[in-house]
């Protein structure tokens, strides 16, 4: 899942007034260019990159990497960029890492259908389990979102973030979050079990691979943003109830006079 970005500088912001916004970039690198790498049959033009990279099991193995280190490059260029060292894509290039790291797990069936969700399942466990804890993971969302207040505004927010009853809300928050998480990892899971069949190294599971790539793009992001919507109604909703109506954690202004 793409992660939210924060805004780069105001002169990086400039110089690239007329550029590929970033979602395209986005959808370019980490999803249509992959998927190119990986067709045995790009647009039907009977072009292959694994016959390109040597051919045969040998050229598909290599192209399958291909595909699944672009992303981690991008992800990496783009972190380096624009000096992006934000939680949340601090987060985002540390899942990149892990899908780089097991693309070299050689697997298929059941365990390449588990292999494909790692990220998903690690992702939620690490959230499940921080909610347990006096960082739950989520805040990192709501620290991001405020960097571009000012001092007097992401004090009234630090304030309100340690409050028990906003702590409690942002635990279970955590907890929405990394469950739905791991419900879209179970049912990529699912979908990758259905769909590729094929062994490791051949044309067919390359082709198998692309086509789910390209089916679970919009239900995966569709998931992730009813996780991350329902987390922040119980973060707004805690909020109106600890600090009264209009009140919200992502105008801290509306904080002002409310906090003891």
């Amino acid at each position: 899942m793409t992660q939210p970005r924060s805004q780069p500088p105001a002169a990086s912001r400039k110089s690239a007034q007329g550029a590929v916004p970033q979602t395209i970039r986005d959808l370019i690198f980490t999803l249509l260019i992959p998927i190119a790498v990986l067709s045995p049959n790009l647009l039907s033009s009977g072009f292959s990159f694994a016959d390109l990279f040597g051919g045969g099991r040998a050229g598909n193995v290599r192209a399958y990497l291909a595909a699944a280190l672009i992303p981690v490059a991008y992800v990496a260029w783009d972190l380096l960029k624009n000096r992006n060292v934000s939680p949340v894509a601090l987060l985002g290039g540390a899942g990149a890492l892990v899908g780089g790291a097991l693309a070299f797990w050689y697997v298929d069936g059941f365990w390449y259908a588990v292999k494909d969700s790692t990220r998903s399942y690690l992702l939620g466990l690490a959230f499940l389990i921080s909610a347990g804890t006096r960082l739950p993971l989520f805040r990192i969302f709501l620290d991001t979102a405020s960097l571009s207040e000012s001092p007097e505004k992401r004090s009234l927010m630090q304030r309100a973030l340690g409050d028990p009853a906003i702590h409690r809300a942002i635990a279970n928050a955590t907890v929405v979050f990394a469950l739905v998480d791991i419900v879209s990892g179970l049912v990529n899971s699912f979908v990758n079990y259905q769909r590729v069949t094929a062994e490791f190294g051949s044309d067919a599971f390359n082709a198998q691979v692309a086509e789910v790539n390209a089916i679970m793009r919009l239900p995966s992001m569709g998931i992730s943003l009813l996780g991350v919507g329902i987390a922040f109604w119980l973060l707004h909703r805690a909020a109106v109830a600890r600090f009264g109506p209009g009140a919200s954690l992502f105008d801290p202004s509306t904080l002002a006079g409310r906090l003891d």
